[in-house]
């Protein structure tokens, strides 16, 4: 505790810095004293203190050179709530910079990383093809926008989601790039009976030479773990997983920090089915506890969430969208969505913001009767 407070003073002491009043020295110093105490401390900062370190490290990032950018990217890289801001402005600087966030940084989103992948060099690429967990859609961009580095490091991670769209466009590569056609022979883990369907005439080719040099067809053991892979992302659609909420809470924090948390952003998590993300999301808009929102899916409570996103004024198609996207205990059927919809069109914002405030205020005084009779 003695070293956050010394390192706090000499943070706080130097802040003239920020107006011009120092030399180079002087504000790397503050720079990476700023960024070591939110390290030690940022499991404990609340909203408003996240904004202010958030906002001094953005301009002091500015200010400094390559060496201190880099020394606060690898502090900042494995905290799980880091600041949005500075995140995303450190993640698009030089690789130097950039590379600890792009591989390990878990504050970045999947929209934030397929930016990158769009707008940024190969070697951004290869580093976030190298992550412990590659999304399907970020995958895609890489192949999209890659070259031979990036999407080579993508089908040797092991981890990486190819998803068929995202295959369609290796097989037409590994057309033309014999070492692609090697790698892609060493992912046991891909159905290539499933993928002859969809694909074209020069794309069979490339099937037929990639199945006849493993001179064997798919083994059911591989079928059956596909299998269980399909099964298992279609069952996550229902059901609560606490990494991912985690892993969705902070994400959402973030784009909260730069004031990107709007429907825009959850009509996003809808269409790409990111349930997790829509909840957090949804809590953070609604300034409600994360263990509130969580009860509500766990207990199926389909009035309670009604009123509470009527009451943030969402249009009933977005709703609607919300509602069968969000990891509840069990997927709603087409009745319970139906209902809950009509339910939804039938309370004006008005009524719902009424409603929502007084179970807010009813809360909040049982919770301060409760710790008074602890207390």
């Amino acid at each position: 505790m003695s070293l956050e407070l010394e390192d706090g003073q000499r943070a706080f002491s130097t802040f003239r810095v920020l107006n011009g009043d120092a030399n180079i020295l002087e504000r790397d110093q503050l720079f990476r004293n700023m960024a070591q105490l939110y390290s030690y401390v940022s499991d404990r900062c609340d909203d408003e203190q996240v904004a202010q370190y958030d906002e001094v490290l953005c301009q002091l990032a500015a200010l400094v050179e390559v060496e201190a950018r880099t020394h606060v990217a690898k502090l900042l890289a494995p905290l799980d709530r880091a600041p949005g801001n500075v995140v995303n402005k450190l993640a698009n600087d030089t690789i130097e910079v950039a590379a600890p966030l792009l591989e390990f940084s878990n504050v970045l989103s999947d929209d934030d990383l397929i930016e990158i992948v769009t707008k940024q060099s190969e070697e951004h690429r290869v580093a976030i093809a190298g992550r412990t967990n590659v999304p399907e859609r970020v995958g895609d961009a890489i192949v999209e926008h890659g070259g031979t580095s990036s999407v080579t490091r993508l089908v040797n991670n092991k981890t990486a989601e190819l998803g068929r769209e995202t295959m369609e466009k290796l097989i037409s590569r590994a057309s033309t790039d014999s070492a692609l056609a090697s790698n892609l022979r060493g992912r046991t883990d891909l159905d290539w009976s499933a993928l002859r369907a969809p694909i074209g005439e020069a794309g069979q080719k490339v099937l037929d030479m990639l199945g006849n040099s493993s001179s064997r067809s798919l083994d059911p053991v591989t079928a059956g773990k596909i299998n269980a892979v399909v099964y298992n992302r279609m069952r996550n659609r229902a059901g609560f997983s606490s990494q991912e909420w985690k892993l969705a809470y902070n994400q959402v924090k973030a784009l909260s920090d730069r004031r990107q948390l709007d429907d825009r952003a959850l009509s996003r998590f809808a269409r790409f089915g990111y349930g997790h993300h829509s909840a957090a999301a949804l809590t953070v808009m609604l300034n409600v506890s994360p263990e509130v929102f969580v009860k509500w899916l766990a207990a199926q409570d389909y009035v309670a969430v009604t009123v509470a996103l009527r009451a943030l004024g969402l249009s009933p198609d977005l709703f609607e969208a919300l509602v069968a996207t969000m990891p509840w205990r069990d997927l709603p059927t087409e009745a319970d969505k139906s209902n809950v919809r009509s339910r939804f069109e039938a309370l004006t914002t008005e009524e719902a913001q009424g409603i929502f405030e007084l179970w807010r205020t009813h809360a909040f005084r049982r919770r301060v009767e409760g710790q008074e009779r602890v207390a």
